[in-house]
């Protein structure tokens, strides 16, 4: 399976890359500056400039890009709406690297994680970019779209546990009460999601065990 990683450089882009290489596909990695990642196959371009011709070829797009500053959080909604509209008409599947905060926690779903009373302030730019990529996918036409939001505590240090479970858009624990999950373990996630297209169409959410 051919897979370009967009924001390979990045902490989750760089494990989804080494998990997709270790299973054996072939890897392009996407960056702006020098290659950070083990792919081997690199472009280096910025995700705005990339046109159809570039991401050709692929079975999937992963769009792994992250931000936290106000300047640069608009790259979020930025990318996945550009991905989707280069990507429109084509086979080739786009997997978003999600966020936890637009996940539901009702039955009704009329209101989110980050519309609570304890949803930490600080992350509420951050969650309401990852919202806005949402919404652009669930609007685009003739894209073949993925968003996989991961659990509450995104942890990029945390363990390779190797195992996760799914849960659909409603915000879920693990039997210990805890939203937790890896960045390497999220990896594995994506590269599933790759594999075997479970979720087209659909947003999804990763927590562990």
């Amino acid at each position: 399976m051919k897979i370009a990683v967009v924001a390979a450089n990045g902490r989750e882009g760089q494990l989804v890359v080494k998990e997709a290489v270790e299973r054996g596909h072939d890897v392009t990695a996407v960056v702006r500056g020098e290659n950070k990642s083990v792919a081997t196959n690199v472009v280096v371009k910025d995700a705005l400039d990339l046109i159809a011709a570039d991401l050709a070829g692929f079975d999937v797009v992963v769009d792994a890009v992250g931000a936290w500053t106000e300047e640069t959080l608009p790259a979020i909604p930025n990318t996945a709406k550009h991905l989707a509209d280069v990507l429109a008409g084509t086979d080739v599947r786009l997997i978003v690297v999600g966020g936890a905060g637009s996940l539901f926690v009702n039955a009704e779903h009329t209101m989110a994680l980050e519309d609570t009373p304890d949803f930490p302030d600080a992350y509420k730019p951050v969650s309401a970019a990852h919202g806005l990529a949402l919404k652009s996918l669930r609007e685009s036409n003739g894209v073949k779209w993925t968003y996989i939001s991961p659990a509450a505590d995104f942890q990029a240090d945390g363990e390779r546990v190797g195992s996760y479970e799914t849960a659909g858009e409603e915000f879920t624990v693990n039997a210990a009460g805890e939203s937790y999950i890896s960045y390497a373990d999220y990896a594995i996630a994506v590269v599933d999601e790759a594999e075997q297209a479970a979720h087209v169409s659909e947003r999804f959410s990763v927590y562990a065990k």
